[in-house]
């Protein structure tokens, strides 16, 4: 099997199926990626693939082939986060998101619901940055790449979105902690 980075090569000369072979690794994270930004399947898809569109026509632009994977999340952000601006409009939160969470089934589906109503409500730099640590497990390198900032701010939005997230819960599962004799 070929390199990612050889593929990247071959990709960037014009090769299709260079290019599909490099996406067919990472579709499935990119999918959740959207889903989680757009909370709609034919939203989702609809930047998904406006994302792969703008990465084949742009992949000369990638100067370093070894983040690809990168560069094409950070593609993907951006056009959800486009979508989102233009469209407008108030996502609501379906059933469905809990079947593309990881990692997670040890949650109550009323704590699924409350962190992710929690989330809606924090500013978008600090939800990105949280999505992209606990949900797709990138490190804080990654996620500077990601978004093109230093670590120290990207650390700086996971404390912050995790402290915003911890009062907004805070009443709901915090008080009951520290009343409860156990």
């Amino acid at each position: 099997m070929e390199t990612k980075s050889k593929l990247v090569k071959r990709a960037k000369k014009g090769d299709s199926q260079a290019f599909q072979m490099l996406i067919h690794e990472e579709k499935e994270k990119m999918y959740k990626m959207a889903y989680m930004y757009m909370r709609n399947e034919d939203d989702a898809l609809e930047v998904f693939q406006e994302s792969l569109y703008k990465a084949l026509n742009s992949i000369n632009t990638l100067k370093n082939n070894e983040y690809f994977s990168t560069w094409l999340m950070r593609i993907l952000i951006n056009t959800a986060i486009a979508a989102l601006k233009k469209k407008q409009k108030l996502v609501s939160i379906s059933n469905e998101i809990f079947n593309q969470i990881e990692n997670t089934e040890h949650l109550r589906i009323e704590e699924h619901l409350d962190l992710l109503q929690a989330m809606e409500e924090i500013e978008e730099k600090y939800k990105t940055v949280l999505l992209l640590r606990f949900y797709q497990d990138y490190s804080v390198k990654q996620i500077a790449a990601f978004l093109d900032c230093p670590e120290g701010t990207v650390k700086t939005n996971i404390r912050r979105g995790l402290d915003l997230l911890r009062t907004k819960l805070k009443g709901v599962y915090y008080d009951d902690r520290q009343n409860s004799i156990v």
